[in-house]
Parts: structure tokens; C-alpha cells; sequence
């Protein structure tokens, strides 16, 4: 009877054969430390923290480190801090590249989850054999779950740019070889020799610690870096032809491109500085990439400093690893040089301006008019609605208790915050901001937003009621209400000093706990957490996650009392803006500003039927107002497929 061969295993079989024969006929002359198979298991001669205090601020392409809470799943940059030798009690992740854009060190992560444990050892013992003919020194560590790390660190710190070719070409030798972690410049990440691992267990050095020390202090020559280029020569063209082919799609630049208005960069230009990634069919180089990039800049009405505090600050790393190449003495002439010629070529480039700037128009924008329906009310005394709305505030502090620190109920709390700043900003307790605006205004989905103020009208004693449903283009009239279960309570309370504010942007990326944090800290400082947790009235565990995450971004201080203030120094909106945060909501935007066109034209086309729905003579600015209902677009997407 005749045995089938499984093709996988044989291809396994025969690599596996192939990369034995490799490290075969290396053995001879690799040095001691790395001979009999290169390696066989982890080095117990040393404790993780002592491993992580070593090597982690050695490796590391800025002293970031990231931790990842829910087992080893992600590592999100609201959860990085500074890096320590503290061995960190959560699997953690140093960042590869730093602010400049340059590495320290080639991180090479085996996947196991790829092709086995058997494929990655095979694969990690052809590679050091190749290492050690480029007389390379390198350092590797094991993963519980059978994946393995080697770590090569350069004497040269090397560009994002030539990494990222450098360690795709490599992909190409060695199956399990992932090169995610070298191509992303603001998120690559990896777990260094020491960090405790999603199943339990540590990183472990498969070497004595101290030759891994000796290998970081004296990391690879300039000429080892280029022996081993030159070696993959071949390969890194192969994957700079590939690049060359293929569309520049990141999935970053799926949504739709928004037209910049005057002080802001296209979307294409801001990623490319903030991502060092641009389209090698548009710009042959990167010194065509950053010339682009600062004409942007310089187009969009940014000074020469705004971009220099971008790239000193981390915001650009992409931008800033263009500039790598020089010495970091040369760095900023060279983009001073790039800034001068950008102004010249824009001074003698034609321009046609609109004689109507639209760019300042915004969802969250109040209305030029007042809704007719409540044409005479105090609107017409803007300080007795201020003194109506503020009191209104006392009366959410005394009616907060109500809501529970679950997901549903800290919504609800920045919906009504939300409901506040418009009332502010149009300076009446008549709110007439579609779902759209509030949802900008809060980071959420309109939808949702929806199905909050619903819920918010419906409760007996409410703080909101619905006025007038929506017609139209008028968004549904809301009015803030003071129950009456605390009116007096309310009236006689103090008035809290400041703004009220609805979600600002970089706590889409920290999360609610988080902004109602700063918000305490904002109108009472020198709190403790204890006073933080009553006046907040979240839980204990969100509290001291929200002031451990800001306190990692210099967002706020404690002092010696162990009281936490706000550090005024810090922008709130640099932070967005290094998040990434700044182009989500650009996103949302552009997003719902094509949703309202197509109800406009929609409106136009049906009026003839719905002419009670409309409100001719009215100058309403459309961007603020709610877009159709979800059943009458379903129905007019039914019509126009079956048309």
C-alpha cells in the first residue's frame, strides 16, 4: 500500500534539513558562546528584573515603554509611560524607534503561532550563522510559547527607512520572521529580555547576562551594518521593487481626504510626517518625501518653530527620520534649507482664493439664528441664561450620584456635558444640536447619541426635555431643565468657576474616567485620590488607572502631599495631536458633512411630498443640524436599487 506525503511536512522537513545543514557547517567556527546549535534554552543564572534592568534601556529606541493590561493582546499608546529599571508587574513592550525616527537596535521577533517552534528554531539558527559571518554579535531570548527574539544592536542608530527595508528582506529568507514591529514607526514595540509574558513566565536570555550586557555596550560597527546590507543587497531591492508595485493604501487613508482648511496639513502630508511611510511612485526618495511634507507645512500657514517643536517633541518621528542622515548637529540647517526653499516655491506659485472661506464652518458651530419656535424667551438676556445654565450645572453635580461608573452611565454624563457647552455657546438653555454635532462633540456615533438623549428625556425629573421633535434640516429642541427635586438645593450651591467642556480629543484616546479626572482637577486642585474618587463619583480602580495614565503623559503632578494637580504647561491638544487623535475626528467630520449633503439634496429632490418639513426662508447653517432618519434612508436605498 503506498503512503501519501504531505506536501507541508515535506516543504517543513526540507527547510528544516536545509537550515541544519547551514548551522552545520558554521559550528566549527562560531565563537564559544554561541557554538553547539548556537543556543538550546533559557540561562537561569540570572532573575527577569535583573535581565530587564540590564538590557531594556539599552534597546530601546527612546526610554517608552508599553504595557499591555488585558494579557498580552494589545499594547496601546495610552498605556505607555517612561521607562525604568523597575521589572513592570504587566507584559510590557519598549518602543523600537525614537523621536528622531532612528533605532537602536534591529529587533527580530520569530512567530511560533506562524509554522511552529520547529520552523523557528530553524529559522533563528540560520540567521545567527549568517549573523556571524558578517561578524555580527547579537543577543537572543525565548518566549514561553515558543517564540524566540534577537536583538542586534548598532553602534549607528539607523533611520526608520533603512530598518524597515533591512528587516522586510530578512522576511523574505526566514518564514517566521514578523516584520510588523519595524514598520510602523510611531507603534513598533516588542517585549525585551526579562518582560513578563501574556501566558505567564518571562522573556529569558538564552545566554549568561553578563555577555548580553557586553554586547549592547559594545554594539555592532558601522561596517558590520554594512556588510550585512551589502550581503542583502539583492533582497532589499526585491522589497523596494515590490513597494514600487503595489498601492499606497495604509488603512489610515481609507476615509475620505478632507479638504485642509488655512493652519492645517492634508491628511496625506500629516501622516507621512507622523508615519515616515509616503508613496515611492510620488517621491523617489525621502528627501522628496520631507521636501513635501514642509511645503505642506509651510501652505497650510504653520511657522518654521511649529515644525521644529513637532519633530523635537515626537509628534513627526516620520519627518524627523528624513533628517537622520545628517548629524544632529546639521539636522535643523538642513530643515531651515527645506524651509526657505518651500517659501520661495510657494511665494511664486499661483494662488485662487474663494472670496467665501468656509473653512471655519464646524458641526459643533452654534446657529446664526434662534429657532423660531422660541423666538422671545430669555435668549434675548445672554447673562440671565449664562447665570439659568450655570445654576443648570449645580443641578447635574447634585443629580450625577444617579448615574452609575458603568460604560452607559459616564455617556450619559458627557452627553449633558455636551448639552451644557452648547447652551453655553449659543448663550441659551435651548439647545438645538443634531445627534451629528453632539457626537463630534462627545466621540461617540450619532446613533448612539441618539438612543442616550432618548433615554435622557424619558426620566422622570430629568435634567433634559424635549421641546420640538426635528424637522428637516432643524435638528430635535432640547432645553435644560433643573428638577425640581433640586431646584433649591441648586440655586443655593456655589457656581463652579470655568468652562464646561464636552469630550476633548485626546481623551478619545484616554478614555472617560480620564477626562472626568482632569475635569476635577481643572476647577479644584491639589486633590487626593481619595477626594478625587467622592467628587468624581467613579470607582476607585478607575481613578488610579486614569491618574496613572495622565500622570505618565505630564498631563498632571503630585506633590509631596500626595495631592494631583493639572501641569498647565502640557497641551491638551499636542497631545491629541501626537495620539493621532486630531484625525479621527477630521474623519467624523468629513463623514458627516457628506451624510448632510446627501440629506440636502435628498430634502430638495422630495419636497413636493414633505413640504410641511421644511422651513423655506430660513438661513440655517447645515452643518449643524441632524441628517435623515435611519428608516427613510433605508427606504431610499431600497428605492434606488430597485430603480
Amino acid at each position: 500500500m503506498c503512503c501519501k506525503t504531505d506536501p507541508a511536512r515535506s516543504a517543513l522537513s526540507h527547510s528544516l534539513d536545509r537550515n541544519s545543514i547551514i548551522v552545520q557547517q558554521h559550528a566549527r567556527v562560531l565563537p564559544a558562546t554561541y557554538s553547539a546549535g548556537v543556543s538550546h534554552g533559557p540561562s537561569s543564572t540570572h532573575s527577569p528584573a535583573q535581565a530587564w534592568a540590564a538590557l531594556a534601556p539599552l534597546l530601546a529606541g527612546q526610554p517608552r515603554v508599553r504595557l499591555s493590561r488585558d494579557a498580552g493582546k494589545t499594547y496601546p499608546q495610552k498605556h505607555e509611560r517612561a521607562l525604568t529599571e523597575a521589572l513592570p508587574t504587566f507584559p510590557a513592550a519598549v518602543r523600537i524607534f525614537g523621536k528622531d525616527g532612528t533605532c537602536a537596535a534591529i529587533f527580530l521577533d520569530f512567530d511560533s503561532s506562524i509554522a511552529g517552534a520547529d520552523w523557528v528554531e530553524a529559522d533563528v539558527r540560520a540567521l545567527q550563522a549568517w549573523l556571524h559571518d558578517c561578524g555580527a554579535r547579537w543577543i537572543e531570548d525565548y518566549s514561553p510559547n515558543g517564540g524566540r527574539h534577537v536583538y542586534i544592536p548598532l553602534e549607528r542608530r539607523v533611520t526608520f527607512s533603512e530598518a524597515r527595508d533591512f528587516v522586510e528582506a530578512l522576511g523574505t529568507r526566514y518564514r517566521t520572521l514578523d516584520k510588523t514591529p519595524h514598520q510602523n514607526l510611531l507603534h513598533g514595540c516588542m517585549r525585551t529580555p526579562g518582560s513578563p509574558h501574556k501566558r505567564g513566565g518571562y522573556q529569558e536570555l538564552a545566554m549568561s547576562l553578563s555577555k548580553a550586557y557586553d554586547i549592547v555596550r559594545r554594539p555592532n560597527s558601522t561596517s558590520v551594518w554594512t556588510a550585512m546590507n551589502v550581503d542583502l543587497a539583492g533582497e532589499i531591492g526585491a522589497v523596494r521593487a515590490l513597494r514600487l508595485e503595489q498601492a499606497f493604501t495604509p488603512s489610515s487613508l481609507e476615509a475620505p481626504t478632507l479638504p485642509h482648511p488655512a493652519g492645517r496639513m492634508s491628511r496625506v502630508m500629516q501622516l507621512m510626517a507622523q508615519t515616515g511611510l509616503y508613496d515611492s511612485n510620488r517621491y523617489a526618495s525621502d528627501s522628496e518625501a520631507r521636501q513635501a511634507i514642509i511645503t505642506g507645512a509651510a501652505a497650510a500657514g504653520m511657522e518654521l518653530t511649529d515644525v521644529e517643536r513637532r519633530m523635537m517633541q515626537g509628534t513627526w518621528p516620520g519627518l524627523a527620520s528624513f533628517y537622520a542622515r545628517y548629524t544632529s548637529r546639521h539636522r535643523i540647517p538642513a530643515l531651515r534649507r527645506d524651509w526657505l526653499n518651500a517659501v520661495s516655491y510657494l511665494s511664486k506659485k499661483p494662488r485662487s482664493r474663494d472670496e467665501k472661506n468656509n473653512a471655519r464652518i464646524s458641526p459643533t458651530s452654534p446657529p446664526n439664528t434662534q429657532p423660531p419656535g422660541i423666538q422671545g424667551t430669555p435668549t434675548s438676556n445672554p447673562g440671565a441664561e449664562h447665570r439659568y445654565i450655570r445654576t443648570w450645572r449645580n443641578a447635574l453635580r447634585l443629580k450625577e450620584h444617579t448615574y452609575t461608573d458603568s460604560r452607559t452611565g459616564l455617556v450619559r454624563r458627557m452627553v449633558l456635558r455636551s448639552l451644557a457647552e452648547a447652551a453655553h455657546m449659543t448663550a441659551s438653555r435651548f439647545v438645538e444640536f443634531g445627534d451629528r454635532s453632539i457626537a463630534v462633540a462627545t466621540g461617540l456615533d450619532h446613533t448612539t447619541v441618539g438612543s442616550h438623549l432618548r433615554a435622557l428625556r424619558s426620566e422622570n425629573a430629568g435634567l433634559v426635555t424635549l421641546v420640538e421633535h426635528g424637522r428637516g434640516t432643524k435638528g430635535d429642541l432640547y432645553m435644560l431643565t433643573i428638577p425640581d427635586d433640586v431646584k433649591a438645593a441648586a440655586e443655593d450651591l456655589a457656581w463652579r468657576k470655568g468652562k464646561i467642556h464636552a469630550l476633548r480629543p485626546v481623551f478619545r484616546e484616554l478614555g472617560l474616567p480620564a477626562a472626568f479626572v482632569y475635569e476635577a482637577l481643572e476647577h479644584s486642585p491639589g486633590l487626593s485620590t481619595a477626594e478625587i474618587v467622592k467628587l468624581t463619583k467613579l470607582s476607585r480602580t478607575a481613578v488610579s488607572e486614569a491618574l496613572e495614565v495622565m500622570a505618565a503623559w505630564n498631563m498632571i503632578v503630585r506633590d509631596t502631599t500626595r495631592a494631583w494637580s493639572v501641569v498647565a504647561t502640557t497641551s491638551l491638544k499636542d497631545l491629541a495631536e501626537h495620539f493621532g487623535v486630531l484625525e479621527a475626528v477630521a474623519a467624523q467630520l468629513q463623514r458627516y458633512r457628506i451624510e448632510r449633503i446627501l440629506w440636502k439634496e435628498w430634502l430638495s429632490k422630495n419636497a413636493n411630498t414633505i413640504a410641511e418639513l421644511l422651513s423655506p426662508g430660513e438661513d440655517y447653517p447645515w452643518e449643524v443640524f441632524e441628517g435623515p432618519p435611519d428608516e427613510w434612508a433605508l427606504a431610499d436605498m431600497a428605492f434606488t436599487r430597485a430603480g
